[in-house]
């Protein structure tokens, strides 16, 4: 079950046209970061959105940023994965911690979609839940020994 639902959304749509077409958030609390960016110093105070960028589809330098800003920095609020995002990155994306997607077009958020639909847990833990997933959900009752009381070997 993902702890965060990734939001998908199609780049061309109206949601997407105040994102980061020129590189400049056009809306207010929205935090743009290159995928280079030191985050070692960042102030996250009133910050709602953070946009990491996929230059291009062989960097992923954003997902550990990700990771990093749930795990040290604590950021409760919308990660946003954008640039040359594809749908084959989307289940690892929401495992890191991101919860919204720009994807090139309708087609691919509709497969995204679909593709995210097939999994419903992980066993390993992830950027939200890092304890694997048996130490959430025991699989079998606890076991209590039983006496032998017949005298036969086990």
């Amino acid at each position: 079950m993902n702890h965060l639902p990734l939001h998908l959304i199609d780049a061309s749509s109206s949601q997407a046209a105040d994102v980061t077409v020129t590189g400049v958030a056009t809306e207010p609390h929205v935090l743009l970061l290159p995928n280079d960016a030191d985050l070692s110093g960042l102030d996250l105070h009133g910050v709602a959105r953070i946009e990491l960028d996929f230059p291009k589809f062989t960097d992923g330098r954003a997902f550990s940023q990700a990771v990093l800003l749930r795990r040290r920095h604590g950021f409760q609020g919308d990660i946003r994965a954008a640039g040359d995002v594809r749908v084959d990155l989307l289940q690892q994306l929401s495992r890191c911690g991101f919860t919204s997607a720009v994807l090139p077009s309708a087609d691919a958020v509709a497969l995204g979609q679909q593709l995210l639909a097939r999994f419903s847990g992980f066993y390993q833990g992830d950027a939200l839940q890092a304890a694997p997933h048996f130490v959430h959900q025991p699989t079998h009752p606890p076991f209590t020994p039983v006496a032998n009381t017949t005298g036969a070997r086990a």
